[in-house]
């Protein structure tokens, strides 16, 4: 199946990859959802609003500083170093994910998406200007912009919409790309899981990298089963020197 994949891979002229929590959970990123929800017997659910940031965003950001600190000690794993290798072969590519670690640029990836927005990256909610504030753990909670207004993190909460250009850019990816990857995601979280159907809708091949089936495993070319780490190094590996 590796042998395969890598053939496709090679033959393939443009290529667009999806990856979720999966991924960096293979770098030691708490995926959250997974650690019983908790935090100060808070869900993150809870947490992760703009209303729950509206009544307190000081309890908003000392979660979101409790989550940088997690972050900022994990690195990039074989799974992100190997997207970044396959996007160095050359050819059109976007790497498009829902994670917002920030790892995959850390890892080397350059045509890159952030469909959920990036932890680092903050947003003044009267200017809206966005900027990087990497401080860890955080100087002042919670932050504000030099104009004195808070800044919120960068990112999509639940009940937001996606960002326009972001999203738009991974569904013309979909739509254009011979050859559509999938890692680590579970295929559940809408817009994203719509990627690699519209993809198939397109008459691309899509590859699907997993521990374990997904809704999409039925439909997909390809379904390798395992480690994101493990497989996407192998597979990369398979196609031999970089043209």
């Amino acid at each position: 199946m590796i042998a395969d994949a890598a053939e496709r891979l090679r033959r393939a002229k443009h290529i667009a990859v999806l990856t979720g929590a999966g991924v960096s959970a293979e770098s030691g990123i708490p995926t959250f959802r997974g650690e019983g929800g908790l935090w100060r017997q808070f869900r993150a659910e809870d947490l992760a609003t703009p209303e729950a940031f509206g009544r307190d965003p000081r309890l908003v950001w000392e979660w979101y500083d409790w989550r940088r600190q997690k972050v900022a000690a994990c690195r990039p794993n074989p799974a992100h170093h190997a997207l970044a290798a396959l996007e160095s072969r050359g050819g059109e590519f976007l790497l498009i994910t829902q994670n917002i670690d920030d790892l995959h640029r850390k890892a080397g990836s350059r045509r890159l998406v952030e469909l959920h927005g990036n932890i680092w990256r903050v947003r003044c909610v009267a200017e809206g200007a966005v900027s990087e504030l990497p401080d860890v753990p955080l100087r002042e909670i919670p932050p504000r912009c030099a104009c004195g207004s808070l800044l919120r993190p960068d990112i999509v909460w639940f009940g937001e919409m996606l960002p326009a250009e972001p999203l738009d850019r991974a569904f013309r990816a979909a739509e254009s790309c011979d050859l559509f990857l999938v890692a680590g995601t579970s295929a559940l979280v809408q817009p994203a899981a719509s990627l690699p159907l519209l993809a198939k809708q397109r008459g691309a091949t899509v590859i699907e990298v997993n521990p374990e089936p997904t809704p999409i495993s039925p439909l997909v070319d390809i379904s390798l089963q395992g480690k994101a780490g493990e497989i996407l190094p192998a597979l990369v590996a398979a196609l031999g020197p970089t043209p």
